[in-house]
């Protein structure tokens, strides 16, 4: 069936692999979004995949690769390599997209780098379209063992707010026209309700996505206000804050997107409370405030949000 719902595993940050299957598939979902982090603590790639099939899930995608803006020669190498894992690991759970935060500037990177060691040294490379241009040249390196592996590499533009730190790619234009040199089978978007929702041309390059046949995934959460202290914890449970939901699923649908829908929330209540219920929460929001679109039939503005 088109538009199945998929958990995102950055919405239960607390659980571990087999904690976030187990939860999915009681919940019944079908499908699951992990992050790398937790096939590493499933014992590799390949625990995980049998855990994800022993439950009867498929996984949707995998995150993430990218990080592809470093500016020394050691720096890029490490990316590469890191992408290079990120596609065998996609491949071995069975899912043919990778999403891919492209990195932000050289001048942020001791913001993400954790502690000690050089990257701690705060760069003083601020060229954003430097950057912009090593993105691309790490793309173009790594689309040919991508393809041998199956693997999509899914392009996710980051709401403005995050292009020093995390993403120099900011908008679904500027991530098709990076996409456009190679085939739609390698390279990819995905629609992140969150990041793009504000975009006045976001009708016209989801259109543009999906004659191109580039859409790879689609993303849901809300955005929320005031902000929180840590920007990357405001987004919300749908409903909960500004996104036009009816509006952006329907653009999607219209694209040709049949897919699977993921819920991918950075929250700290949510991420925090009982994972039974943020499946519950957010299969009830899904059902209300986004599927009714994607199928073809809006629901009315003033419907009650649970």
């Amino acid at each position: 069936m088109s538009f199945e719902l998929s958990l995102n595993t950055g919405t239960t940050p607390n659980l571990t692999l087999e904690e976030a299957v187990e939860a999915v598939a009681t919940s019944g979902l079908k499908h699951i979004g992990p992050w790398r982090h937790l096939l590493e603590q499933a014992g590799g790639a390949e625990k995980a995949a049998a855990l994800i099939a022993g439950a009867g899930l498929t996984a949707t995608t995998l995150c993430r690769g990218g990080f592809l803006t470093p500016a020394d020669h050691q720096g890029r190498r490490a990316a590469l390599e890191s992408n290079r894992a990120a596609i065998r690991e996609a491949a071995m759970i069975g899912t043919a997209e990778l999403i891919m935060v492209v990195g932000g500037l050289p001048a942020a990177a001791h913001l993400l780098a954790g502690s000690g060691g050089a990257a701690q040294k705060m760069s003083a490379d601020k060229d954003i379209l430097g950057a912009r241009g090593r993105v691309a040249e790490g793309l173009a390196e790594l689309v040919p063992y991508a393809a041998e592996h199956g693997v999509r590499l899914v392009l996710e533009p980051l709401h403005p707010m995050y292009a020093a730190d995390r993403a120099v790619l900011s908008t679904l234009g500027e991530a098709l026209d990076l996409a456009a040199p190679h085939p739609a089978e390698t390279v990819g978007v995905v629609v992140d309700t969150f990041h793009v929702w504000w975009d006045p041309q976001l009708r016209e390059m989801i259109a543009r996505a999906g004659a191109e046949q580039r859409i790879a995934s689609y993303q849901v959460c809300d955005f929320n206000l005031p902000l929180a202290a840590d920007a990357l914890k405001s987004r919300g449970m749908m409903g909960d804050g500004y996104v036009d939901f009816p509006t952006i699923s329907r653009w999607v649908a219209e694209a040709g997107y049949t897919g699977p829908v993921e819920v991918e929330i950075f929250n700290q209540a949510i991420n925090d409370q009982d994972a039974a219920t943020t499946l519950e929460t957010m299969t009830q929001r899904y059902e209300q405030l986004v599927l009714p679109a994607l199928r073809g039939s809006v629901p009315a503005l003033d419907a009650p949000v649970r």
